[in-house]
């Protein structure tokens, strides 16, 4: 893939006669395809996956170990990742974990066709898919503002994140059909895909300038320290943390489902697809009307709206309400992440934008991940509704405290 002149570049030399499309960024556009195809895969390979562990095993333990073994190796590796998306070829990066998440499906495939698929291959597997993640992140988010016009940002990011809402609703059920045929279907499907996101990411031209200077630990760390100095990165990445860290009742969606809403196994599946499609919809507004003025506190709105929505899932037991709540969640949840992904891109230069992506893949890794713990401990105290209850309490105080301890992000008026 041979370096050339950024679209960024080409297209702002022209803005003046011209004003800039997203629908003329071809590049963007291709890359857009290429991590739904992407996202796609691994959102299927990661239902097939919990499954197949599940009829191995029938051991919930070993269901929580697979989460568990991508999360450690992705957490670990997130800094070192993000170090070498700045000094890399940051689609190269992409590709390649994109091609070794393809490799993992071959191999599954081949494992299951011959019988010999067993829980220390799934365990050793979920390693691989965790440290190819730790890579992924940073370099296709770090990616997106070589492609694209520095106006258009705000819109490319909500595509993005329209394209990811789809395969997050779309891969899980086309994975769970497939499986009807068949682990080995699922698998291949998965291959297919990763091949196809691949390939479309070899075929996007963007000007690669690697960051200078020496590879030292200091350089490794050196987006930790730059998000630390940005007030307003460092309020809006720790925002999203406590949010989700509070606010987050997917872990206890099984025990609502079955024990206060009084649905079955399709009622949960419906549980768990509301906030996708909330935030599906907003992102597809956001698209269209991004956010002009007075984004900090639209953001720290969208956060207690959050906080709100939660409170009122966790005091619900009408099950249309639920869903109305959940959605909710989405949607607001969707404002938070254009926002936050947005001012993270403009506010870093590009020669550390793959650190500073680390950093942030760290904190939404940890946030989802402790949010789950955090959940359970509290449910087992005060039951499920007094958890949901606290926890969206609580993310509307951490909304209303960011405003004393965060003003510059708070009085951000635009977003560039």
């Amino acid at each position: 893939m041979t370096s050339a002149p950024s679209s960024s570049t080409a297209s702002s030399a022209s803005t003046a006669s011209h004003p800039p499309k997203l629908l003329d960024q071809k590049p963007f556009l291709r890359f857009w395809m290429a991590r739904l195809f992407g996202v796609l895969a691994n959102q299927m390979l990661m239902v097939a996956v919990a499954w197949h562990m599940y009829e191995l095993t029938s051991s919930a333990w070993d269901l929580g170990l697979v989460g568990l073994f991508q999360f450690v190796p992705a957490l670990v590796m997130a800094l070192p990742a993000g170090h070498l998306a700045d000094r890399w070829h940051r689609g190269r990066i992409f590709a390649a974990c994109i091609l070794a998440q393809a490799v993992v499906g071959v191999l599954l495939v081949a494992s299951t066709h011959a019988g010999l698929t067993t829980r220390e291959l799934i365990l050793g597997l979920s390693v691989v898919l965790g440290m190819t993640r730790a890579f992924q992140m940073p370099a296709q988010q770090a990616l997106t503002p070589l492609l694209v016009p520095q106006a258009l940002l705000q819109r490319a990011i909500s595509l993005s994140s329209v394209g990811i809402q789809i395969a997050i609703i779309g891969g899980p059920a086309l994975g769970g059909l497939l499986y009807t045929t068949g682990a080995t279907t699922v698998y291949a499907t998965c291959v297919a895909f990763s091949l196809l996101s691949a390939a479309l990411t070899l075929t996007v031209r963007y000007r690669h300038v690697p960051a200078q200077g020496a590879a030292t630990l200091a350089s490794v760390l050196a987006g930790v320290s730059y998000v630390w100095k940005s007030k307003v990165l460092l309020g809006a990445m720790s925002l999203d943390l406590f949010a989700v860290l509070l606010g987050g009742a997917t872990a206890l969606l099984p025990i609502y489902a079955r024990d206060i809403l009084h649905t079955g196994p399709q009622g949960l599946g419906l549980l768990r697809a509301a906030p996708a499609v909330g935030a599906l919809l907003m992102t597809l507004l956001l698209v269209r009307f991004p956010l002009q003025r007075h984004v900090g506190y639209k953001l720290l709105g969208a956060v207690a709206v959050f906080g709100l929505a939660t409170l009122v899932f966790g005091l619900s037991s009408h099950f249309g309400l639920s869903m109305l709540a959940l959605a909710v969640t989405g949607a607001a949840d969707s404002i938070s992440v254009v926002t936050r992904l947005t001012l993270m891109q403009l506010e870093t230069p590009d020669e550390m934008r793959g650190r500073v992506s680390a950093v942030n893949s760290i904190f939404i890794g940890a946030s989802n991940q402790l949010g789950e713990f955090e959940s359970g401990a509290t449910a087992a105290l005060l039951g499920p509704v007094g958890s949901v209850v606290l926890g969206g309490l609580g993310t509307v105080l951490i909304a209303a405290s960011w405003l004393r301890l965060f003003p510059a992000l708070a009085r951000r008026d635009r977003l560039s």
